[in-house]
């Protein structure tokens, strides 16, 4: 799968947003093929694979943030897998969602 220049630039200042927002170890939030992050608050993982783990793609990762698609739904028809008990990103993703609307319609 190749790497699209202008959705990796995309995708990474979305994670950043994230691990801004919900600093830690606790998740990892993989998109991809483009990046992960681990992200919010909780035991910090080091080796093997993560025990909370989200994986979506960036197509995903955009509509979750631009409101075009709702957690429950890309739960529910497997666009997002979300594994562990921490692995529940929705409030987070609308807090995220919120902040990016305001930002993009001048609101303080």
């Amino acid at each position: 799968m190749a790497r699209d220049p202008l959705v990796l630039m995309q995708v990474k200042a979305l994670l950043e947003q994230i691990s801004q927002m919900a600093p830690g170890h606790a998740v990892e939030l993989r998109i991809p093929p483009y990046a992960a992050i681990q992200c919010c608050e909780g035991p910090k993982h080091t080796r093997g694979t993560p025990p909370n783990v989200v994986e979506m793609g960036a197509e995903e990762l955009i509509g979750l943030l631009d409101g075009s698609l709702d957690w429950a739904d890309g739960i529910r028809d497997g666009r997002i897998t979300a594994s562990g008990e921490r692995s529940d990103l929705s409030q987070l993703f609308q807090q995220a969602a919120h902040d990016l609307a305001a930002v993009l319609h001048g609101a303080t």
